[in-house]
């Protein structure tokens, strides 16, 4: 049975109140519902080796969230997904978001499955193959992309998904300069903002990725 996570409310409102997001009651009850599942489904399946729930509310929780002000358009894919980081935490905060979780270790697919029915996530779909060969309902405006792979692999994967105007937004550590001289023909850096998360000491930069001849981002 899911833990009893109430005790983490505070801490998530005060978290989500440094990186200046207004979610409603019913979105933070959401969000600890997931956190709470994922504590669970840990213990059996080894999502992730995050095992402490409150260090989950940072690591996990608003490290993905740090990402929902790059996040432009109405579809998103997360490839790579996981145990759903940071595609499930942005489903939540940004419910018209259409998401698309694309994730090939079967328990981990299963567990999002199981995520998406227990919190009503309409809008959200699982798919559960490798990002290479997953077959693309449609094209999406954003692409995220959390500790899957290098860069200039998570592009060409990106790719396949992304609208032409698209962008992909790659969660790096802080020695992600080494991966940018292998960026394909064709892509450019638009940005790489560097992301404060509350309660993470961690240097945290997001690598944001668009072809080379899309027009400049509004941002």
């Amino acid at each position: 049975m899911p833990p009893d996570l109430s005790s983490l409310r505070a801490p998530l409102e005060a978290g989500l109140d440094q990186l200046g997001l207004a979610l409603a009651p019913s979105q933070v009850d959401q969000l600890l519902a997931y956190l709470a599942l994922l504590a669970h489904w840990n213990t059996v399946h080894n999502l992730t080796a995050v095992r402490d729930p409150a260090q989950m509310v940072p690591r996990h929780l608003l490290d993905s969230l740090a990402v929902l002000p790059y996040v432009e358009g109405d579809t998103l894919c997360d490839l790579g997904s996981g145990a759903g980081l940071p595609g499930i935490p942005l489903a939540i905060a940004a419910p018209k978001l259409r998401v698309w979780l694309v994730e090939a270790t079967g328990k981990k697919a299963r567990f999002l499955e199981l995520v998406v029915r227990e919190l009503g996530l309409a809008r959200v779909q699982v798919i559960a193959e490798r990002a290479e060969s997953a077959k693309v309902p449609q094209r999406v405006a954003t692409v995220t992309a959390r500790a899957l792979a290098a860069l200039p692999e998570i592009v060409r994967h990106a790719g396949r998904w992304l609208a032409p105007d698209g962008r992909l937004l790659a969660l790096k550590g802080p020695n992600y300069a080494e991966e940018l001289a292998g960026l394909p023909a064709g892509w450019k850096i638009e940005a790489t903002p560097r992301l404060t998360v509350p309660g993470l000491d961690a240097d945290r930069v997001l690598v944001v990725v668009k072809r080379a001849g899309s027009a400049a981002s509004s941002r």
